[in-house]
């Protein structure tokens, strides 16, 4: 798992690295358009591949129920700590979308597709597009507005109606049910998009963790997503995905999942809804660094 990370660190390392030697106009080195360009067009190319492939079955749905569990495990925990701890509302509504959302797709994806192959390729995408995503959307909307200091945007069904990877989700499924065949010229040119997708999403990752040197004074706020994201909600998946049945690589690639970082699209959610853009961005930013030291302990730990 160390070997495994080492060339996924680096490109992270190399996306921080642009942005602090060619910060742009914004500050953020053209990060936004890149990660444009993997969620309307990468992202649903590979989930379109992946899934249109993929063995469907009571096994997809263990996957989605251990991370459904995890997701909002994190949120309920983390609502309590930041209410007995007294937090302000922007800065709680940041953190607790910290704690309840795991980076599943841009670092969870690259990680799972180097250890487990087309396997974890899979468990990632459906982690994500089954559980997290839909939560993000629903749940993850609802707790940003109410600890934000305004409502913003439209119903639950419209935002979800604006999520690609969703789309290409549920077409893949339809194309996988019915039993259509996928044409050796569409699955090379979806794996290619995929292909391109990995590094480039390792980049972006890299990229948003700038912003999250700018509230470092401000640890002891951190520490109970750290200990949630990379501690309690992985054990608490491992349990209760082994108590569903699934084993071998599908548990390892859905537990990893479960420890993987904060995730990197919250800073957009925080900038909308007003919440504590920056401390969520320390959040991501501390949790990503120690994700490279925990999870070779949790691939360790599941595989004896």
């Amino acid at each position: 798992m160390i070997a495994t990370l080492l060339p996924l660190s680096a490109l992270i390392g190399l996306g921080l690295f642009w942005v602090w030697w060619r910060p742009g106009p914004d500050g953020d080195g053209g990060r936004r358009p890149v990660t444009d360009i993997i969620y309307h067009l990468f992202l649903p190319a590979l989930v379109l591949d992946v899934l249109w492939r993929a063995p469907l079955g009571l096994d997809s749905a263990r996957i989605s129920a251990s991370a459904v569990t995890g997701v909002l495990f994190g949120l309920g925990l983390s609502v309590l700590v930041y209410r007995v701890l007294r937090v302000d509302r922007p800065t709680t509504g940041a953190l607790v979308l910290a704690a309840g959302f795991p980076n599943a797709t841009y670092l969870g994806l690259p990680v799972l597709e180097r250890v487990l192959g087309e396997t974890g390729r899979g468990i990632a995408i459906q982690y994500d597009v089954f559980a997290c995503t839909p939560l993000l959307f629903t749940v993850g909307v609802l707790v940003a507005t109410h600890f934000g200091p305004e409502s913003t945007g439209g119903g639950v069904l419209r935002r979800l109606a604006r999520v690609p990877p969703l789309w290409a989700a549920l077409a893949a499924i339809a194309l996988n049910v019915s039993g259509v065949p996928l044409p050796g010229a569409v699955d090379g040119f979806l794996r290619l998009l995929g292909t391109a997708m990995v590094p480039i999403m390792l980049l972006a990752v890299g990229m948003a963790l700038r912003a999250g040197f700018s509230e470092w004074r401000r640890f002891s706020l951190v520490l109970p997503v750290l200990l949630i994201q990379l501690l309690l909600m992985p054990l608490l998946v491992w349990s209760i995905a082994h108590a569903l049945g699934l084993r071998g690589d599908l548990l390892t690639g859905t537990v990893l999942e479960a420890a993987m970082p904060t995730m990197a699209l919250g800073v957009v959610f925080c900038d909308r809804y007003r919440l504590n853009a920056g401390l969520f961005a320390t959040a991501m930013t501390l949790s990503t660094l120690l994700s490279l030291a925990t999870l070779p302990l949790w691939f360790g730990l599941l595989g004896s």
